[in-house]
């Protein structure tokens, strides 16, 4: 006999925000719920986020191997992978001590009251164990690195842990957001070249400006409930400016991003891959209602097509 599913239970045990057909619902037993939405697996759209910076940076620097013959492809598929493995097992680690931060707040905001920990579905005992396994997992993607690469990552943590109380302190959280989600476009050249020159730089901060610009657009979504407990964001602080803002901040994405380029020496599909996906940043900005939660959400999202589009366009540099 098949067992019973009590609809309204299940529909407690899911969140707000998150596709309700996703694969952690069909795939998962339901005590695991609440461990894979601490992690935002039901919500790829930020391990995507987080990974483009590192394949962005990691086809970067093959760009420039290639150009003195000591190219592996090997080893870059190799770096790839231990990126998006990373990627995902340090977005869920974020993601999990966010949750913590930030449960009593949580509570308050409509979208985010349903969250494992606000909801009482998941202990803060079995959240903290389950931040150490994913930040586990993260060290051990890290170890596979050289030294360099090593040092660099866990550097990183810093940043990670100041991002959720940013939002007490001052209205550009999305720019601590850009610190630790941009990481990655350092990761990529280090664990190839075991160092940093310029033009990973320029990566980096471009792709900090390209964060800022996507989370301002996602942080639309929660302006009200965050005035009424005093949250702050970028969202609140641009308000009724947000497209000039964007137009700024993706404007910077663009040119820094062609100064990364332009000092690596790519070939012209890495251009024309940067060019779309800036047509696409610009599209949003035409389109955007920030008073259209829905909307923004979608918006939003779409920002991980932009990024699968530059790596394409470096990819396509690269094999050309």
């Amino acid at each position: 006999m098949p067992e019973f599913q009590d609809p309204i239970a299940e529909e407690h045990s899911r969140v707000a925000d998150a596709p309700s057909d996703n694969w952690v619902y069909r795939v998962l037993p339901r005590q695991l719920w609440p461990h894979a939405q601490l992690a935002r697996w039901d919500r790829p759209i930020g391990w995507q986020l987080l990974m483009w910076p590192c394949f962005w940076s990691a086809a970067l620097a093959a760009n420039v191997a290639s150009q003195s013959g000591t190219w592996s492809p090997s080893v870059t598929i190799w770096h790839l992978a231990l990126f998006m493995a990373g990627a995902i097992a340090m977005r869920g680690a974020g993601c999990t001590w966010n949750d913590l931060v930030d449960y009593k707040i949580d509570a308050k905001v409509a979208r985010t009251r349903s969250r494992p920990l606000p909801s009482g579905r998941i202990s803060k005992r079995a959240a903290v164990a389950f931040l150490v396994a994913q930040a586990l997992v993260g060290f051990l993607v890290l170890i596979q690195f050289n030294v360099f690469s090593i040092i660099l990552g866990i550097a990183s943590l810093g940043v990670v842990a100041v991002y959720p109380f940013a939002k007490r302190f001052t209205d550009w959280p999305q720019f601590f957001l850009g610190l630790a989600f941009s990481w990655g476009a350092l990761m990529g050249w280090a664990g190839l070249f075991a160092e940093l020159s310029l033009a990973p730089l320029l990566l980096y901060a471009g792709a900090i400006a390209w964060t800022i610009g996507y989370d301002t657009i996602y942080a639309h979504q929660d302006k009200e409930d965050d005035a009424l407990v005093g949250v702050r964001s970028t969202a609140r602080l641009f308000g009724a400016n947000t497209k000039a803002w964007l137009v700024l901040f993706y404007g910077l994405f663009a040119a820094l991003t062609l100064m990364a380029y332009w000092l690596s020496g790519v070939a012209w599909p890495a251009y024309a891959g940067l060019a779309l996906g800036v047509i696409l940043l610009g599209w949003q900005i035409r389109v955007i209602n920030i008073d259209d939660a829905d909307q923004c959400l979608s918006l939003f999202k779409a920002n991980s097509r932009v990024g699968l589009i530059v790596f394409l366009g470096l990819g396509a540099a690269l094999l050309g």
